[in-house]
């Protein structure tokens, strides 16, 4: 053993063998933005053996503050080919693999599939209910953060706990983003830290497990909180994230996006309605089809869904257009 990990090593909870478990783990991290970085710094620096990165997104200035893999040369480059760039120069003996890619419903069980731990560091609630589905399904452990402004979450889920549906299954989203509410790059910094924590206390297998535990930090007041949901049940019915393939002809869709967002739908017929009027489809008798709702993101399908709900009408799915 080099004295690469003699710093860690050296703790009874790790020793010898924790390092040679690490070692031979392998970690999906879904997002190289500004969770990723730290998550995957400090996974790497561990010596977790086999890092898989997914990104679609491209490395832009504005990235520069919270996400330190990355340096000026990088811009306009593929986040997950220059995050492992940055990770082999750091730590070469590891194996990281580049996926530039989005995560949908169509990819997510195989890039699971070889994985020990996922890390939902994508910051996008479609992303952490496709991700939890399949972790749910799969029996594997999610490690899901999000964070905006000044405070964010992260949670240990699935894998034999709770999944992330049963803690929130009717979120309220207000729509605001990193990009419109602003993000400080120490709370993103620490909220990535604490997922690659929890990712290395289940490799570990240390005890009491993470498993069905949020940590909540402030950084305003700087305060840190928490609660924890083990035993909580699983929603009896949930809206599932779909493949724009998996859209079936007699679909009723309904795209959230305004035409001059997307002035083609890809779906012919496609009726076009905005969140605040989504209502409008609820008739009496109601529609018997199955009622798909598109947005760039999911996070106007999922508001428009739970509008729906509200109003009785359960035979529901999403999609996420990217």
């Amino acid at each position: 053993m080099t004295d690469r990990y003699v710093r860690q090593t050296i703790l009874e909870e790790v020793g010898a063998p924790g390092q040679a478990r690490l070692a031979a783990s392998s970690v999906l991290v879904v997002g190289a933005g500004g969770l990723g970085c730290p998550v995957l710094q400090y996974l790497a620096g561990a010596g977790v053996g086999r890092l898989t990165i997914v990104d679609h997104d491209t490395v832009e200035e504005s990235n520069l503050h919270r996400q330190p893999l990355f340096a000026m040369p990088d811009i306009g480059k593929a986040k997950a080919e220059a995050a492992r760039a940055a990770l082999q120069r750091f730590n070469p003996d590891l194996s990281i693999e580049a996926r530039v890619e989005r995560l949908t419903p169509q990819n997510a069980a195989g890039l699971m599939a070889q994985a020990d731990v996922i890390v939902d560091a994508a910051d996008s609630f479609a992303v952490t209910y496709i991700l939890s589905d399949g972790c749910s399904a799969a029996s594997k452990p999610l490690v899901s953060a999000s964070v905006i402004g000044l405070t964010g979450y992260v949670g240990a889920f699935c894998g034999g706990g709770p999944s992330y549906r049963a803690v929130f299954p009717d979120v309220s989203i207000d729509g605001g983003t990193c990009a419109t509410v602003g993000v400080l790059g120490t709370a993103v910094a620490v909220l990535g830290s604490l997922q690659a924590h929890l990712a290395l206390h289940l490799l570990l297998k240390l005890e009491p497990t993470v498993l069905g535990r949020v940590v909540t930090f402030d950084a305003r007041k700087m305060a840190f909180g928490g609660f924890g949901f083990e035993g909580s049940p699983e929603p009896e019915y949930s809206v599932p994230f779909i493949a724009p393939a998996a859209v079936a002809s007699d679909d009723l869709v309904i795209d959230l996006r305004s035409l001059d967002e997307a002035p083609i739908s890809p779906f012919d017929g496609a009726r076009r309605l905005d969140v605040e009027h989504i209502e409008e489809i609820v008739t009496q008798p109601p529609p018997s089809q199955r009622i798909v709702l598109c947005c760039r993101s999911g996070q106007r399908s999922l508001m428009a869904a739970d509008r729906l709900r509200g109003r009785g009408l359960a035979n529901l799915a999403l999609v996420a257009l990217g």
